[in-house]
């Protein structure tokens, strides 16, 4: 199966409608995809890996291998329950915790930030076009995702590191993402990353030219009122190289309350027979707009 590109280019184009109804089939049908000609700098995208390589082989790389998981894999007596990652999360707004991280250069710090400000305008852009294919309010998203200060956002910056026994260890275990979109600078050459769609595990490639890989989180569904589904993924390890996992989750506030949109909600609280009764002189039509209707009627 191949993972969906959304072109950002074609949005300003003839090719607009087209472009618009492949996102929305990609964030209802598999919730990943991938975006080409994002805006964002390509040569900033490459220092920040360069940069982050660099810091994993100077101050991660020794005290990774010397940990309880890697002797654990050396006699093969590692538990499922492991992780083969060495990994550290960088928190940006509302606020930034980058400083605090030990052994952060400072090169690192200022290019990781110049990158965030771009990425969160994509994050800002993407949402917008969801809710645009949802019928929403164009900064709907935004807005419960923010708290007084904005939506959160933060970055995990892993590495999985070379793995002698790949068939004893899961690089990341099973999981859904618990916030909104997250947005993923991947490695260009090792694989490892999965996603469970209809019943099998899809395979995600490397990602070529700097695009950037989404995926949607559990708030999300929960906001589109299960139209966009968070999808189970994984990483497993590799036998032959070391891949590079930066992901930035556009997330709810701490303090965000959470809930359907209306406008996504099916209608509640009427009686049957009021629904049969439009029924009645609607049974050969859409049932869409007899949703519709008994929205309207029974809003509250």
């Amino acid at each position: 199966m191949e993972v969906p590109l959304i072109d950002f280019e074609k949005l300003d184009g003839e090719k607009r409608s087209e472009t618009m109804a492949l996102l929305h089939q990609a964030c209802e049908k598999g919730g990943f995809f991938q975006i080409e000609n994002h805006g964002i700098d390509k040569d900033l995208m490459d220092k920040v890996k360069d940069l982050v390589n660099q810091h994993y082989e100077e101050n991660m790389k020794e005290s990774f291998y010397e940990s309880e998981i890697a002797k654990g894999l050396e006699k093969k007596s590692i538990t499922s329950y492991a992780d083969w990652e060495s990994s550290f999360f960088i928190w940006h707004r509302p606020n930034s915790n980058i400083n605090e991280i030990p052994n952060l250069s400072d090169d690192l710090c200022k290019t990781m930030d110049a990158y965030i400000n771009q990425l969160i305008k994509l994050a800002e852009k993407l949402s917008e076009l969801m809710c645009e294919n949802l019928g929403l309010e164009k900064d709907y998203i935004k807005e419960a995702f923010s708290g007084s200060k904005g939506p959160s956002v933060g970055t995990k910056v892993a590495k999985y590191p070379q793995c002698p026994h790949p068939e004893l260890v899961r690089g990341l275990r099973e999981h859904t993402d618990a916030g909104g979109i997250i947005l993923l600078l991947q490695d260009d050459q090792v694989p490892g990353l999965q996603f469970h769609k209809d019943g099998k595990w899809v395979e995600i490639p490397p990602s070529k030219n700097n695009s950037i890989f989404v995926n949607t989180g559990d708030q999300l569904e929960v906001v589109t009122n299960g139209k966009y589904k968070s999808t189970l993924h994984r990483v497993i390890a590799d036998k032959n190289g070391s891949r590079i996992s930066i992901a930035t989750f556009y997330n709810p506030a701490g303090e965000a309350i959470i809930s359907p949109a209306p406008k996504l909600l099916y209608p509640n609280h009427f009686r049957f027979q009021d629904y049969l009764n439009l029924y009645g002189s609607t049974k050969f039509a859409d049932k869409g707009p007899r949703f519709e209707s008994m929205k309207k009627l029974f809003a509250f």
